[in-house]
């Protein structure tokens, strides 16, 4: 199942223009405030009314501004020959999870989870109760009401509610913004899971580049309404001339795996045949983990360095090089088929000499990956 998104709208001085697919698994909206998220996310919900649109989802039409006779619309939708189809948002079968969790307070858990059931259609297959709390962890918790629920834990409960709803789709507007460090990590595994357990797509919007390296299986670039790449996480975090939080927020995203734990508290990862040391990660010796690696961590050497507290001195090929605006630059590295960058200054690139296709060395402090950072 995926969902394809051709929006265009003006409201005031913003113009958005996006046109993106998002696959079945979790792709992020990434970018700044003002980029255009929350309008794109709230067109697909059906909050929000766009000039121009045509939102699809497995081939289905929930939107078609155009008069396009061939379009499916889903049943229910409404159609004119001045504004084409548009389902209205109940009929959507949509999972919409905010940033503050919208519980209804004077409902227990099993109440607003109860509630969310009663909008699931009468021919779609009913998700199961107690597997939607198991796997959320949320069982003990149905006799509670609101008020007695810490942040992360309502959070759980309102993606529940929306689980089961049958939605065809799940959005997730920043559900982590309002969330301190703690309870983002208490949460975290929860969207790791949905991503990994169900068959449809997953719209999330972030501005976080760790929690997008963490969770994204497709990543959507945005910046002044505009898409900068959308794509494989790997390939769209990690390409330098992406990068809508700034460079000062650039990092790529690797796929790794558990080789050993060692007794000095690192844990060691093979990236195809190169090693790389980590703080203690969790799993077992074989699970793959994905590691967030932030440009600013990387130093480029043009010789094997020695004599240097440094743990992970990685042989790489440069890709490529952007030089900013000021005194930086990102500098692309290839490291046996694993994409990382480097931010250094324009003055190293030049001392360095650096240029595509230069072999080099990437030096990166084991210390420097934070524990949020790493992830199944």
């Amino acid at each position: 199942m995926s969902l394809s998104v051709s929006l265009k709208h003006r409201l005031g001085a913003f113009t958005l223009d996006a046109q993106f697919d998002a696959p079945q698994g979790l792709t992020v909206l990434y970018g700044p405030s003002g980029s255009g998220k929350t309008t794109i996310i709230n067109a697909v919900a059906g909050l929000l009314r766009p000039d121009h649109a045509k939102i699809t989802v497995d081939g289905v039409t929930l939107a078609d501004t155009g008069t396009d006779s061939t379009a499916q619309p889903e049943i229910g939708a409404r159609r004119t020959a001045r504004r084409g189809i548009w389902l209205p948002p109940h009929r959507r079968r949509i999972g919409y999870v905010f940033q503050d969790a919208r519980l209804f307070p004077h409902l227990s858990v099993r109440g607003n989870l109860r509630y969310g059931a009663w909008f699931a259609p009468k021919t779609a297959i009913k998700p199961n109760m107690d597997e939607i709390t198991e796997m959320l962890g949320i069982g003990h918790l149905l006799g509670r009401r609101p008020a007695g629920l810490s942040g992360g834990e309502r959070q759980r409960v309102a993606i529940g509610r929306a689980l089961l709803a049958a939605p065809q789709m799940i959005l997730a507007d920043e559900p982590l913004a309002a969330l301190d460090q703690a309870r983002k990590d208490e949460i975290l595994p929860y969207f790791e899971r949905l991503r990994d357990a169900l068959t449809l797509p997953i719209l999330y919007v972030s501005h976080a580049p760790s929690e997008v390296a963490r969770l994204a299986t497709t990543v959507v670039a945005l910046d002044a309404g505009k898409v900068l790449r959308a794509g494989p996480a790997a390939q769209v975090l990690g390409d330098p001339e992406v990068t809508p939080m700034g460079p000062r927020a650039a990092g790529a995203m690797i796929e790794t795996r558990v080789i050993a734990h060692h007794a000095d508290g690192l844990t060691e990862l093979a990236m195809g045949d190169l090693r790389l040391l980590i703080p203690r990660a969790g799993g077992r010796v074989g699970t793959p983990l994905r590691v967030h690696i932030e440009a600013q961590d990387v130093m480029i050497a043009t010789r094997r360095p020695d004599g240097i507290s440094a743990l992970n001195v990685l042989p790489a090929t440069v890709r490529e090089i952007r030089i900013g605006q000021g005194p930086g630059a990102l500098v692309q590295l290839d490291a046996d088929g694993h994409i990382i960058l480097a931010r250094v200054t324009r003055r190293s690139v030049k001392n360095l000499d650096l240029c595509a296709g230069q072999k080099v060395f990437a030096i990166l402090k084991a210390v420097s990956v934070a524990k949020a950072s790493i992830t199944g």
